[in-house]
């Protein structure tokens, strides 16, 4: 029972400890992981289940690691930001892997990616035919950036010479029937406010709200709670 109570104690604490190293490492370790960051990431986990998982009472040496590696990945951070040298050297660079009609087959070799790798990824951004693609790149984080031919890419408003409205973004003022008060008040709108909308729209119970919406004109859109489930697959 007490190594029970332990192991319990030790695996919130590992969990909160990491919790609050990645808070300060930054959120670029989820989004934006380079080969650097994805290998730190792996080692402070596995010493954070290390320290979960101690049966003795040697939790402060994991304790300690994890520090110590958080500490140098935020030194390394700050110094990438530095210097754009070292920040090459830690990122790597990004490499050319088709342009104007041409496969370059060492930068492939470089990169370890294969042809047929490639032209996945040229599908799976809609280009079927590598014939429409201008350049294509692998940038250090693994993904690689298509830039279409002219007559390939899609039309934008400026090609018409027009000129839209600007959209503005859209807050969310009630999530899971509960009322966000700060969006809400954010909005320039009260309780009032959004109590007279939802009468509007017959709505007597906030909790029946699944997600309530508002755009900068103060247009209100709702989504109600629907107990049911979609058993209609679409993609078979």
């Amino acid at each position: 029972m007490i190594m029970l109570l332990k192991i319990t104690l030790t695996s919130l604490g590992s969990i909160t400890l990491l919790f609050i190293l990645t808070k300060i490492m930054g959120c670029r370790e989820m989004s934006q992981l380079s080969m650097f960051d994805y290998i730190n990431s792996i080692t402070i986990g596995s010493i954070a289940a290390e320290m979960a998982t101690s049966l003795e009472d040697n939790f402060l040496e994991p304790l300690s690691a994890m520090i110590i590696y958080s500490l140098v990945i935020i030194l390394i951070a700050f110094m990438a930001q530095k210097s754009l040298k070292f920040r090459r050297f830690i990122n790597g660079k990004s490499m050319i892997l088709y342009d104007n009609g041409i496969l370059y087959k060492g930068n492939f070799k470089r990169s370890k990616l294969d042809i047929c790798e490639f032209l996945i990824e040229c599908r799976d951004k809609g280009f079927f035919n590598i014939a429409d693609i201008q350049t294509a790149i692998l940038e250090p984080n693994g993904k690689i950036s298509i830039l279409p031919k002219a007559v390939k890419r899609y039309t934008t408003p400026e090609d018409f010479n027009l000129e839209p409205t600007q959209e503005q973004r859209v807050s969310n003022i009630i999530l899971d029937g509960i009322i966000l008060k700060e969006n809400l008040k954010a909005t320039g709108n009260n309780e009032t406010w959004l109590n007279n909308k939802l009468k509007e729209q017959n709505i007597t119970n906030i909790k029946d709200i699944f997600l309530a919406t508002c755009d900068c004109d103060n247009n209100i859109s709702i989504y109600t709670k629907v107990n049911l489930k979609n058993k209609h697959d679409a993609f078979i």
